[in-house]
């Protein structure tokens, strides 16, 4: 992490309707601070509409450094070279998620590589016509919308992931450079080097399901005639913190995003406990930044995660064993009201045997390794842009949570202006029943509203007729 420039006075930046206040940092630091460790960044909790002199004022002489204020929902992102800020702060309105990697409570942490394997490319596809291989996108009747309407260009979707790249065949007329940021500091960047992928084809792939399209490849996304914005919130261990996620729901919500998709768990653990001391701020951090882009007429799209859990009755967090949870910890950003969260089916069109369950709004293909395609078909994972102007698969319900984000983008296109609640609810009518089958014993409720499928899986035709 590069260190803050000192300077004498903070700066105020205005973008996107001057929300941002920006200090690279306060006057010189006191005696007492320490000024020589690794500075670490966090959210810091405020009233909302607090003054960004009051938190200039109690950062400096709690030894952090502003990075940048969010005072419409009272979050600030600080740095701070002590190792007691949380503390000097107050447990419940500071953390840090980098520090608590660095120094991890409990030496039992599940290494972040392991847990995300399974979202890495597979293969790379061979060049010909895709269109034969992509059964994820006429398992939702993607090929017959497209037919009928391809969305509009005056609807953006913020793809809140590891960059894309602008420049695939599928995806350079669809990624808007101008709506497009880096948010891995937690303050906005709007260099193309700060939201282009540098250790991840993630993002990539997120992109080219929901609105890619390559004529020459025979490949087409969900919602090709929508526009994307690549918003960077991976940094290149893989990580998404609270700050970067903060950044990138208040960027969505001011530049106008009718829909964002977050195909990731916010790290460094997978629940996020209101209750507890650190969770409970980066909980309530998070919470708002959400809370502020769907009241802006933004809805928000999130995967339900891949470890075959129970999210509405958790027992253990899987990345942090020694992590207390119940109830009411949540997956963040999916766990949250106002969230679209979404499952995955394989090919078979039942639940992949990753997925996530319980507490879901809507199913998608996601794929799944013991749902085997037939020959011709296609491989088991959707396939998909990835970097190098290639196609790949990946499977997870990180692919699952792009295909019901590229049919709300059809919905907002066809209904402009629409609040966010009525393409929520148009999403999850017009979703296709997937009833719990007898062997599903842990799958629970209605036909229309189950613990593995929510309402249903996604209709593309159905949200555009």
């Amino acid at each position: 992490m590069s260190r803050l420039r000192r300077m004498a006075a903070p700066l105020v930046l205005a973008v996107g309707g001057g929300l941002f206040a920006v200090a690279p940092a306060a006057e010189a630091a006191p005696a007492a601070c320490d000024t020589t460790s690794t500075p670490y960044t966090y959210v810091v909790t405020y009233q909302p509409g607090t003054r960004a002199s009051a938190v200039d004022k109690e950062l400096a002489a709690k030894c952090g450094t502003k990075v940048v204020y969010y005072a419409p929902i009272g979050v600030a992102i600080a740095s701070s070279r002590n190792a007691d800020f949380q503390q000097k702060i107050g447990v419940h309105r500071a953390y840090s998620g980098a520090r608590d990697v660095a120094f991890p409570a409990s030496s039992a942490r599940t290494s972040l590589g392991a847990v995300r394997t399974l979202e890495d490319t597979r293969s790379v596809a061979a060049a010909g016509d895709l269109s034969a291989l992509q059964w994820d996108m006429k398992a939702i009747h993607a090929p017959e919308a497209n037919k009928i309407y391809q969305g509009s260009r005056a609807v953006t979707v913020g793809v809140l992931d590891s960059g894309i790249e602008a420049t695939h065949p599928a995806l350079k007329a669809a990624v808007d450079a101008r709506s497009s940021a880096g948010c891995v500091t937690g303050a906005p960047d709007l260099s193309p080097a700060s939201w282009a992928p540098t250790t991840s084809d993630h993002g990539t792939h997120v992109a080219g399901t929901i609105a890619g399209k390559d004529p020459a490849a025979g490949f087409t996304g969900v919602a090709p005639g929508v526009r994307l914005a690549s918003v960077k919130v991976v940094n290149d261990a893989g990580y998404i913190f609270p700050e970067s996620a903060v950044c990138g729901f208040v960027w969505a919500a001011e530049h106008g995003f009718a829909v964002t998709n977050s195909s990731y768990y916010i790290d460094p653990g997978m629940f996020y406990c209101p209750k507890q001391p650190g969770d409970s701020a980066a909980f309530e951090a998070v919470r708002r930044a959400v809370a502020y882009s769907r009241n802006k007429g933004v809805l928000n799209v999130a995967a339900a995660g891949n470890d075959h859990l129970d999210t509405a009755n958790p027992e253990t967090d899987p990345i942090r064993p020694n992590h207390p949870v119940d109830s009411s910890c949540e997956i963040l950003p999916g766990g949250l009201d106002g969230v679209v969260k979404v499952s995955s089916v394989g090919y078979a069109g039942t639940k992949s045997s990753f997925s996530n369950y319980g507490d879901v709004d809507v199913t998608a293909p996601g794929g799944d390794f013991y749902q085997p395609t037939p020959e011709g078909a296609g491989p088991e994972c959707p396939l998909s842009s990835v970097v190098g102007g290639q196609y790949g698969e990946k499977c997870g319900t990180s692919m699952a949570s792009p295909h019901a984000a590229g049919v709300a983008a059809l919905l907002a296109s066809r209904f402009r202006g629409a609040s966010p609640r009525f393409i929520e609810q148009l999403l999850e009518s017009e979703a296709d029943v997937v009833r719990c089958a007898a062997t599903e014993t842990a799958c629970t409720g209605p036909a229309k509203n189950n613990s593995y499928y929510g309402h249903g899986l996604v209709d593309a035709l159905d949200a555009v007729r």
